[in-house]
């Protein structure tokens, strides 16, 4: 419910709304179920000013069609959190307005399409997370994902743009200072 999500926004270390969106992969949760959730998740953000962390997996086409629409009623921020989809699906969400995260995944040998999206990302829409306790980076992969692991990703990120680590860095802190400003009021 809307209401609840946005009296719980309220409290001062509420810096988002979510992680919330659609996961198709397991299939265990009523599709119709999932997709009013995440609509009650965007109408909070979108009442509150709080930044919409989005997960989506085996859903682009439903997430993205959901978000469009509803940025329709209104703008809301957000961010796609631990990003694996189509370079079409960040298209879609950068047009949106949306800030990308990448993960530890970025890494691994068989993500080539999502090392060539992440190399293209504006600069300015990029965050980088570990999702921790998953999905830990090489070359840690296969072991419980840390914190501290975010600086392997960042390095492998760096390089597959061609800048440094302090320059990918204090981007993305600022675009994390941008998009999540309550955590810095």
């Amino acid at each position: 419910d809307t209401a609840k999500l946005v009296a719980k926004a309220a409290h001062p270390r509420v810096i988002g709304i979510g992680e919330t969106g659609l996961d198709y992969y397991y299939d265990h949760s009523d599709r119709t179920r999932q997709q009013a959730s995440f609509r009650a998740h965007i109408a909070a953000s979108r009442e509150t000013g709080l930044p919409l962390i989005v997960h989506t997996r085996d859903a682009e086409e439903d997430t993205a069609a959901i978000m469009a629409e509803e940025m329709g009623k209104g703008a809301y921020p957000g961010v796609i959190h631990c990003f694996t989809a189509s370079g079409d699906f960040a298209d879609k969400a950068l047009d949106l307005g949306f800030y990308i995260s990448i993960s530890g995944i970025v890494t691994f040998k068989n993500a080539r399409d999502l090392q060539e999206t992440a190399a293209r990302l504006p600069a300015d829409r990029l965050l980088i997370e570990t999702d921790s306790p998953f999905l830990a980076p090489v070359p840690h992969r296969g072991r419980s994902c840390e914190p501290a692991f975010v600086a392997d990703t960042a390095r492998f990120l760096a390089g597959l743009r061609g800048v440094s680590v302090e320059e990918l860095g204090a981007q993305t802190s600022r675009n994390f200072r941008t998009l999540f400003a309550k955590a810095h009021a």
